[in-house]
């Protein structure tokens, strides 16, 4: 059973969560918050595997409540919504650590989809990345910024030839598929050379790889137009 701690400021939106999480066997509603302390206290008391929560909450908002709870419960997955889904929030959504950013009228179904992928260890938060021009254009270029502003000199790459250019290849936003394509190779191939980047990088998503692999000047990212 997923326990999910609900944060969302209105009374009536988290009772009809309440309601549809009553229906289900895979998930349970450990507790509530209306605020971003509240939020903060109760993962701490609880200490779900989700945390369910709205980005506009009075006080400290969403983003800054994720924060916390990544640096004290690191395992707790947040889903956060947001009525902004532009490429400078879902940045600030990546850099948190958040598994999923979704908008604020997303329907029951959708929502319980991507629960489950989270609950499974996915971040659907980066297929959001790839589906959006804008989003993905300002992920690269907010990435570029922060491999300039690092000056270190760790050029040693634990990475084989093969995991570095399939890398390169989700760094560009390419999926799984076209990946294996472009590489000739099978599409579980590709899976598997994906986890042994995660597992040897100690990193927790394709996101945190890309970045990872930037910052240490293992690959290069060219963004559209460049």
């Amino acid at each position: 059973m997923t326990s999910i701690v609900l944060v969302h400021g209105h009374t009536l939106f988290r009772e009809g969560l309440r309601h549809h999480f009553a229906t289900q066997t895979d998930f349970q509603v450990a507790g509530e918050a209306s605020n971003g302390q509240q939020a903060i206290q109760m993962v701490d008391q609880a200490d779900p595997d989700i945390v369910l929560m709205e980005v506009d909450l009075p006080g400290v908002n969403g983003l800054e409540v994720s924060r916390v709870i990544k640096r004290t419960h690191p395992h707790i997955a947040i889903v956060l919504f947001s009525s902004e889904m532009d490429g400078a929030h879902v940045v600030k959504a990546i850099k948190a650590g958040v598994a999923a950013y979704l908008p604020r009228n997303i329907e029951w179904q959708p929502l319980l989809q991507t629960l489950t992928d989270v609950r499974r260890g996915e971040y659907p938060i980066n297929d959001l990345v790839l589906s959006l021009p804008d989003v993905a254009a300002q992920v690269l270029s907010d990435f570029r910024q922060m491999v300039a502003d690092d000056d270190s000199d760790d050029v040693y790459s634990p990475l084989s030839p093969r995991e570095i250019a399939v890398i390169e290849l989700v760094a560009a936003g390419q999926t799984n598929k076209e990946i294996a394509t472009q590489l000739d190779i099978s599409n579980q191939t590709v899976k598997n050379h994906v986890s042994s980047i995660l597992r040897k990088l100690a990193v927790n998503d394709r996101t945190q790889a890309v970045v990872y692999a930037m910052r240490r000047g293992w690959i290069k990212v060219v963004l559209p137009g460049d």
